[in-house]
Order: C-alpha cells, then structure tokens, then sequence
C-alpha cells in the first residue's frame, strides 16, 4: 500500500485516504478519551459494548470535519475575521453538538463550556497532527 499519492490535478503530493483516516481516528478517540475520563460529569460517551460509542463519535467528527467544516468556515470568515480568530472554535463546537444530537443518550456534552473545551482540544490536536505527523510524512515522501 503506498502511503503517498500524486495528485495529478495539481501536481502535489497528498496522504492515503486510509492512512488520513486512520491518523486522525486515533488522535479524535484519545482527546474525548481523556476529555471524558477527566470530567465526568459534564461529558458522557456511552462504554457498552467495548468502545463502540467512541469510535461512531470519532467516526461522526471526522466526517463532518471533512464535510460540513469546510463549508461553515467559508461562511463564517467575515465573523472570524472580525473576532481576529476566536470564533474558529465555535465551529468545532457546532460540529459536536450536532454529534451530541445524533447519538442522543450515547454521547452527551452537558453546557457550552464544556463543548468549548472539547472544541479547543480538537482544534489543538488537529495542529499538532498536521505539524508533527502530516508535514514530515509529506516531505519525507518528496525525498
């Protein structure tokens, strides 16, 4: 399996769909992983059936980060723009509400501090992946 694919539209080199996914899978389940063990009360994932609930979350944020994240933070420039930033965490908030809407009594975030910390983690992570794990694969496949 090749880790690394040409883009032949645009002449750049981009990860594996399966390896994206997979990076991004694990590091989404450590930060609600830890998120949930270190507030307990304020965020609940269900823990039947072996951590299924965790990863159709993972799951969840992942293909809404793919999807309907691009397109809210199209719209919402102005008003990041305006708030020089702040308001970039408010769309990952968006996003785990809709999660939390889905799984219903499966995954619950109780207030919108709560959300916001979860958001700010995600957005954090998300860095930190593409800095450490992304980046080097990339330039270590252009060698």
């Amino acid at each position: 399996m090749k880790l690394m694919i040409l883009d032949k539209t645009t002449n750049k080199i981009r990860m594996n769909r399966f390896l994206d996914w997979l990076i991004y899978m694990i590091a989404y389940s450590i930060v609600l992983l830890t998120v949930c063990l270190l507030f307990r009360k304020t965020i609940i994932i269900d823990e039947h059936y072996f951590g299924l609930w965790f990863f159709i979350a993972t799951v969840i944020i992942y293909i809404l980060n793919k999807t309907i994240k691009p397109v809210l933070i199209w719209l919402t420039i102005p008003l990041t723009g305006m708030t020089l930033g702040l308001f970039y965490p408010f769309i990952n908030v968006f996003i785990l509400n809709i999660v939390d809407f889905i799984l219903g009594n499966h995954f619950e975030l109780h207030g919108l501090f709560m959300s916001f910390i979860v958001a700010v983690l995600i957005s954090i992570m998300n860095a930190i992946m593409d800095t450490i794990v992304v980046e080097p694969l990339l330039r270590r496949s252009k060698k």
